[in-house]
């Protein structure tokens, strides 16, 4: 009898280890998509070695925010939405539209992106390149495990780019030591760039992608908590070392002298760092980073209505697999609708502070909780973030609604 019970532990503790695995890096490569790769390259123009700063405020503050979301989730055993309802009526709903819209659109920025990778990679014409990525992306979700499929294709996706992502940041040969020096000193503060990269990593659907996922898989409850924390910090840790990565090459190619393409930062830096293979490689890096972002954006914004019918919770993969198609059919005949790129990406600034404050308040409730007591630390760290990040939300939101009317 003991022989078949360690057998079943042992499978159990194998097919955890790979959805926590899979969770971190469903997030991760959630969060790395073309927009990550061209706002790195950019604000280390701008800063040079200062932008090291920036990238360790903003992992603090992701981290916060993470713990917070995929704890609070895991405990109550209820996904965003759910647990937003719950809290206020008709905020869980609320919630759903803006994630859902969002995720639409800035899927169709993902797909555009996936196109181009595969041009640099191939040099196939950018629509055929989205329409190939989309029917790959499909792919995954006509599988009956769909989300094993989904957790070993960002394992996969992940690995590769941290890889060629080290090999030009080493190939560039950057000042090292004066990033070092700038992380703890900089010369130079900019506090978009820290709300840009928190909004980026975290904001929106993204730090929902692999909680979501861990309650996908039966990992909830208090016992399962250490796990889960382990895996979110895991998943802000793989984008961290990506950005680290990318801050590098980019510093390493700057610091030369050398001039970066305005039209395309990241494949410039690419070209410069490595001739014509690195051209390639921003290729393989570019369609990673934006097929992942397209799995994740689907499976998660599905996520979130998922709750509202048993129609939805029956056809499930079915409906990611639509989302995905509506997303490549927009930008085949229409493009990127940049005017309302621009109003939802001023609205997913708000999402974090709107979702992060609702879970907190959530963890305070029995009705929700149970018996779990959240700790002090982490409700006092993710208030502020949710402080921060909605003031600077609004400041956005300001910011952004006159131009669509220009």
């Amino acid at each position: 009898m003991t022989g078949p019970k360690k057998e079943t532990s042992t499978a159990k503790k194998k097919v955890s280890r790979s959805v926590l695995l899979g969770a971190a890096f469903l997030m991760a490569t959630s969060s790395i998509g073309p927009g990550f790769l061209t706002q790195t390259t950019v604000f280390t123009q701008q800063l040079a070695a200062s932008f090291a700063f920036v990238i360790l405020i903003s992992l603090i503050l992701d981290v916060f925010a993470q713990i917070n979301v995929w704890r609070i989730i895991a405990v109550s055993g209820l996904r965003g939405q759910e647990i937003a309802n719950k809290v206020l009526p008709g905020l869980g709903v609320v919630l759903a539209i803006i994630i859902v819209i969002g995720g639409l659109a800035f899927n169709i920025g993902n797909i555009a992106g996936a196109g181009l990778g595969l041009n640099a990679m191939l040099g196939v014409e950018p629509i055929t390149g989205a329409i190939v990525s989309a029917a790959f992306a499909i792919f995954i979700f006509v599988f009956k495990e769909a989300g094993k499929a989904m957790d070993k294709a960002a394992q996969i996706a992940g690995f590769v780019m941290i890889i060629l992502m080290l090999y030009v940041a080493f190939s560039t040969s950057p000042p090292v030591g004066e990033a070092i020096a700038n992380t703890f000193v900089p010369e130079e503060i900019s506090i978009f760039a820290i709300v840009t990269l928190v909004g980026g990593t975290v904001g929106g659907y993204i730090t929902f992608a692999g909680g979501h996922r861990l309650l996908d898989a039966g990992i909830k409850g208090i016992d399962s908590l250490p796990h889960v924390t382990k895996s979110s910090v895991t998943g802000i840790a793989v984008t961290g070392v990506m950005r680290i990565a990318l801050f590098l090459a980019v510093l390493g190619v700057v610091s030369q002298g050398l001039a970066i393409d305005p039209d395309n930062p990241p494949a410039s830096v690419f070209q410069l760092a490595a001739g014509d293979i690195g051209y390639r490689m921003f290729g393989v890096i570019m369609w990673a980073a934006a097929i992942t972002s397209v799995v994740g954006a689907a499976y998660t914004s599905v996520s979130f209505i998922r709750s509202f019918s048993p129609a939805i919770e029956k056809y499930y993969n079915w409906i990611i697999i639509l989302f995905i198609l509506v997303s490549t059919i927009t930008f085949a005949l229409v493009g990127q609708p940049v005017k309302v790129l621009l109003l939802v990406g001023a609205l997913n600034a708000l999402i974090l502070p709107i979702a992060l404050g609702t879970l907190l308040v959530a963890a305070y409730k029995k009705e929700i909780v149970g018996e779990y007591k959240h700790p002090l630390w982490l409700t006092v760290a993710g208030g502020f973030v949710v402080i921060v990040m909605g003031y600077l939300g609004i400041m956005t939101l300001i910011e952004q609604i006159p131009l669509l009317f220009k």
